[in-house]
């Protein structure tokens, strides 16, 4: 039996929306009970016959245990580009930044969608990864819009949802069909709201600042028409959505009024698009080049605000590497996407630090909410959950330095940035997988 108890921790606990001071005990891997802070250890562990010796004692040092992140949309290069990401790699960065549980996107090279490609991608995570790995499939074949993917095969091999990724599906028959189909089955569909007509050849948002860069730009509309279409179709056929990524303040009524109606329907948004607007491009900077591209200010501020009430769901990293040949072009010719399955916590920790939320609210959308929509039982810190901790200190400050990064591929946009927040110790399982030296 392996028993671990976590002392002198600040316990962040999302479900039940506080932070104390107390004790946590793990017992062969799943959380066993929260103690208060006051508590004396060698009487209890007397009554109940275990010898103190055979426990583990971790220290927090007042520092935060939260529930480890669970992080929606993250993309590994294998098959196709493992040169820009591994398994291996990315399980490193993710124990290093917190994330015990990696949600894979489908968008290789080729797609994941067929049960012989999941399977191959779910035994390459599983033998190379110190972190949960968690694959998504494609929604259509190719991730080319005309014909379903065998989505019963497809979980029954072990897919948790199903999602075309920023291919959206331009035919409405076809996505009304596969969003029925999913319905009969209870697999949830992820979507890029977008426009595509309007979206195609666009890297940044339109306004001035774009106009002034002579750069080629998609209106915040793409978005909101993205979605409405989206909720006509779910309306029609009742199926389980999450839109990936709602970075717009047009957008956010359309989301309101659907989840009034009683709609099936989530929404996320990455860490960048609450962290950057789209003045951080500045003078053509690549690794700023995210899609959708970052928008002005206002939308960021309303999109936290969005989160803060709960209309916004989660937060994911959208973690996308892409190699150096591939960042160091012009502006309009360079890759879309950004690395961030390390900077992830650091990052939300500054909507902590400048008052827009508090802890548990944080990690109800970086871990609880996206455990729950997956329907795991992680994420939160309650007797039975898995151990998947992470433990973290909010306060500390550092400078970025994007060659100290773990994944292969390093297009960070905060490389030397200043950022408050340092992962600690990551535990999965309640087996250690990362300690910071």
């Amino acid at each position: 039996m392996s028993v671990q108890l976590f002392t002198n921790a600040r316990l962040i606990d999302p479900e039940a929306g506080r932070e104390s001071y107390g004790n946590l005990l793990a017992t062969d891997g799943r959380i066993t009970e929260i103690f208060p802070e006051h508590t004396e250890f060698e009487q209890m562990f007397r009554t109940r016959n275990i010898s103190l010796e055979a426990v583990e004692i971790i220290d927090c040092e007042n520092r935060c245990l939260a529930p480890g992140i669970v992080d929606i949309g993250v993309k590994v290069c294998e098959p196709g580009d493992r040169h820009k990401e591994s398994y291996r790699s990315a399980g490193l960065a993710a124990a290093a930044g917190g994330v015990t549980t990696l949600v894979t996107r489908p968008d290789t090279s080729p797609a994941i969608d067929t049960p012989e490609s999941l399977e191959f991608v779910t035994r390459r995570a599983n033998a190379a990864g110190p972190v949960n790995v968690l694959p998504m499939a494609a929604l259509t074949k190719g991730r080319q819009g005309r014909e379903m993917t065998e989505i019963g095969f497809l979980m029954d091999a072990g897919a948790v949802a199903f999602t075309d990724c920023d291919h959206v599906i331009t035919n409405t028959k076809v996505f009304s069909r596969a969003l029925t189909y999913a319905r009969s089955l209870g697999a949830l569909i992820i979507a890029h709201p977008q426009d595509p007509g309007l979206s195609d050849g666009a890297c940044v948002t339109s306004g001035k600042f774009a106009s002034l860069r002579g750069l080629p730009a998609v209106s915040p509309m793409a978005e909101r028409m993205g979605l409405d279409r989206d909720i006509a179709l779910l309306e029609m056929t009742g199926a389980r959505y999450h839109a990936d990524q709602i970075t717009t303040a047009r957008a956010l009524p359309a989301l309101a009024r659907a989840k009034r109606n009683g709609l099936d329907i989530t929404a996320g948004v990455s860490i960048h698009h609450l962290t950057l607007n789209e003045l951080d491009v500045a003078d053509y900077r690549t690794f700023f080049k995210v899609k959708p591209p970052l928008r002005a200010e206002e939308d960021r501020i309303a999109v936290i605000e969005a989160l803060r009430d709960g209309l916004i769901d989660i937060i994911s990293s959208m973690h996308t590497p892409q190699d150096e040949e591939s960042k160091r072009l012009p502006y309009e010719e360079a890759a879309s996407g950004a690395v961030a399955l390390e900077t992830l916590l650091p990052a939300a920790l500054r909507l902590v630090h400048a008052g827009h939320l508090d802890l548990p609210t944080l990690f109800g959308a970086l871990a609880l909410n996206p455990a729950r929509r997956l329907g795991l039982d992680c994420g939160r810190l309650s007797p039975g959950a898995p151990a998947d901790l992470v433990l973290f200190d909010p306060d500390v400050p550092f400078v970025l330095d994007r060659a100290m990064l773990h994944s292969k591929s390093r297009n960070t946009p905060f490389d030397g940035a200043r950022m408050q927040g340092r992962v600690l110790a990551t535990f999965v399982a309640g087996t250690p997988v990362y300690r910071r030296a």
